[in-house]
């Protein structure tokens, strides 16, 4: 009987352990939850933060001002058009055609071939 009971008190002190040890196990992974939850509300603020700044940058009078004055552009006008034609028997190719330097309006920067 003595044997018996030796048996049972170290399978309920090892029932005992595996109880604390799991039970340790639970409180690190709902610290664990916890702290990936208040990531998480870090950054959907982040993400609405994010959206509501690329809408306000992309606001045509943003988008204008910015080109106005930092980019110092100006509005295209019918006085300052140029208008480029092909040589005569050309078939509708892209080609160079040279533009005065005189002009206001400066060539782009590629002048290649399209």
């Amino acid at each position: 009987m003595s044997r018996l009971n030796a048996l049972l008190l170290v399978m309920l002190i090892a029932c005992a352990l595996s109880l604390i040890n799991a039970q340790y196990r639970a409180r690190g992974t709902f610290v664990e939850l916890n702290r990936e939850q208040a990531l998480e509300h870090q950054l959907l603020q982040d993400w609405d933060r994010l959206q509501y700044e690329q809408s306000a940058q992309s606001k045509s009078a943003r988008i204008e001002s910015v080109a106005r004055n930092d980019l110092k552009m100006q509005a295209v006008s019918p006085g300052r058009t140029q208008y480029l034609s092909a040589p005569a028997g050309s078939t509708g190719a892209m080609v160079d055609v040279p533009v005065p330097s005189a002009s206001p309006v400066s060539a782009p920067a590629s002048g290649g071939k399209r």
